[in-house]
């Protein structure tokens, strides 16, 4: 800040492609009356190679593509005063050295969180009918079936593994239909949501159709195998948008293999994209969405809304919404 001009200096760091996208014109125009730019907006790499540019940086923009807020950066911003991630993990960025810092750190993962979730929903409610066994079906045998068993929309199970911001919205969405919903969580509070926790065995075992919501982390990768997809109830149907590497692979290509009732929606795979010769790919049963569940095109001006309004009320001196807290944030996704 200066005396002349009591905004707090700024500087938008992240790739270009969607930086349009994430803070279009009207977001800009709410962000120009609110802080006062240090430079041009900048991609990591251009911040690499101008580091000074942080010299009088309060407030740092970002999203996609990200600087790593590691000790070399931060001894280049000594007047760093708030992170603001139009984007939503903040763990791809933080280091410890940021934390030791205790500078605060603004996720938009509630504002993704809301077409994650809407693809969900969307999922669960064809699962329901099977309607990607069927089509596949149609095609493969050039025929209609006559009244096709499935479990549709009416009192069915749907198991949720996670009840982090996306499950929770997922399971807020389905209360306005009649299912039954179910959820594995070791640390959630269902308070509110209308979900009986269940162990992962026994929500595979009991639900038509498991979607995945769970962060990443050691205890999780790999943690949904072909043991559980075969627990699943003739025409069931694994969903994930949550991350990749929460499947194992090579073993639900196992049982999808010799299970063909069964159907994969894989938004997300590990790696991604898979390799050339997966068999993710060819087989039938597996659908391959590339990653579109969250924010896309106009969706992603929903959070360069949230950091607008975060940085109103931090300019404002009030409590921000958004902080991710130190202690939390290695087990958010």
């Amino acid at each position: 800040m200066s005396e002349l001009d009591p905004r707090p200096t700024a500087l938008l760091v992240m790739e270009e492609r969607r930086r349009g996208d994430v803070y279009p014109p009207e977001v800009l125009r709410d962000l120009d009356e609110l802080v006062r730019w240090s430079a041009p907006p900048r991609t990591r790499e251009h911040l690499a190679q101008d580091p000074d540019v942080l010299a009088d940086v309060e407030i740092l923009l970002t999203g996609w593509g990200p600087p790593r807020l590691d000790a070399t950066l931060l001894s280049r911003a000594p007047k760093l005063r708030a992170v603001l991630v139009a984007a939503g993990s903040v763990r791809p960025l933080t280091t410890p050295e940021f934390w030791a810092r205790e500078i605060p750190i603004v996720s938009a993962a509630s504002a993704n969180a809301i077409p994650v979730a809407e693809f969900a929903l969307a999922q669960i409610l064809l699962a329901l009918k099977q309607a990607h066994r069927i089509a596949r079906e149609i095609r493969a045998g050039r025929r209609y079936p006559h009244d096709p068993p499935v479990a549709g929309g009416y009192r069915s199970r749907v198991g949720l593994f996670g009840l982090g911001a996306i499950g929770r919205l997922v399971a807020a969405h389905l209360r306005n239909f009649d299912v039954h919903v179910l959820a594995c969580d070791p640390v959630a509070d269902p308070a509110g949501l209308g979900v009986r926790l269940v162990e992962l065995p026994e929500l595979f075992a009991t639900c038509s159709v498991v979607s995945l919501h769970a962060p990443l982390l050691p205890e999780t990768e790999g943690l949904v195998n072909g043991e559980l997809l075969d627990l699943l109830e003739p025409g069931g149907t694994l969903i994930n948008t949550a991350r990749g590497a929460l499947v194992d692979e090579p073993s639900l290509v196992d049982v999808l293999r010799r299970r063909t009732d069964l159907t994969a929606v894989l938004d997300v795979t590990w790696p991604e994209p898979p390799a050339p010769d997966s068999p993710l790919f060819t087989l039938p049963n597996v659908v391959l969405t590339a990653h579109v569940a969250g924010a896309l095109g106009g969706e992603r001006a929903r959070m360069g809304e949230l950091v607008v309004d975060e940085l109103r009320r931090l300019v404002a001196g009030e409590a921000l919404r958004h902080a991710v807290p130190a202690e939390r944030a290695h087990i958010m996704a």
